[in-house]
Formats: structure tokens, sequence, C-alpha cells
């Protein structure tokens, strides 16, 4: 979920009891989501967990989803309040 390179912002933070999590999820969900992450695309019977137009065909897949969409929100969040923060630390240039 990171760029390699280093260019990407973070996606994980240290939560109270420091533990490494994902922005915007908790311990648990954060291990759930990592663990559903490296599922393979298909589930049981061989068949793809997203049908055509994207959409997760089974649970497990809906679950990655929800936690991905609520770690992507969060992430958003944050990195907008970061670069407000970062404005206001600006000088003003005459």
């Amino acid at each position: 979920m990171t760029d390699l390179r280093g260019n990407s912002p973070p996606r994980y933070c240290i939560d109270d009891d420091g533990r490494r999590v994902l922005i915007g999820l908790t311990f648990e969900e954060t291990f759930e989501f990592e663990r559903l992450d490296h599922l393979s695309g298909l589930h049981d019977a061989g068949h793809v967990l997203w049908d055509p137009s994207g959409r997760p065909v089974s649970r497990p897949a809906q679950r990655w989803l929800e936690l991905y969409s609520k770690h992507d929100r969060a992430w958003l969040q944050w990195m907008e309040s970061a670069r407000t923060a970062r404005r206001k630390d600006l000088p003003i240039l005459n």
C-alpha cells in the first residue's frame, strides 16, 4: 500500500498501544485487512472475487472493500489536514 521508493505519503500510523495500523482502522481491522489483501483473486470454488463491473461477489471481497473504503476516507482526511497545517506554517512573502 505504500510506494517502495518512499515517494508516497504514509498510510500507516502508530496506535496508542504502539502498534502499526492503517490510518482510520483499528489494530484488529488492520490485521483483517492485511489478511484479506493477501488472498487470491479467486474464492474457494475458483471463481473471481469481483464481477465485471468491479463489485465484489464474495463476502471476503466485500469486507476487504469495506475496510479499504474506511481506511481511504480517513487517509484522505488526514492528507487534507496535513496540507492545511503546512499552509499555515508557510511564511508570507510580499
